[in-house]
């Protein structure tokens, strides 16, 4: 999978591994320490995230099938961080 952000690449055979290290915690995190409550505006901003990634995984012909709040991650601590989605152990490739 190409992606112009990508900055490690580890590979075998039969594996495919490459990691970034978020320090901000994941989306649930988030969510509860705010007592499960986001501003309109504040939700928005979250789920148009979730979606360009989603769509951006779409393109490349990957189906994560286990998105929840547990496996998106903030990259740094700060309120507007980019969000990253992990654990693609169900996911699976699909033909348009």
């Amino acid at each position: 999978m190409y992606h112009q952000k990508l900055q490690h690449l580890f590979y075998s055979n039969s594996f495919l591994f490459f990691t970034r290290f978020c320090e901000g915690g994941e989306l649930l995190d988030r969510i509860l320490s705010r007592g499960g409550r986001y501003l309109e505006e504040d939700a928005k901003t979250i789920v148009e995230k979730i979606l360009n990634i989603v769509a951006f995984c779409h393109l490349q012909g990957v189906v994560h099938r286990d998105l929840k709040p547990e496996n998106f991650l903030f990259t740094t601590r700060e309120e507007d961080a980019p969000l990253k989605v992990i654990d693609f152990g169900l996911s699976d490739f699909v033909r348009p």
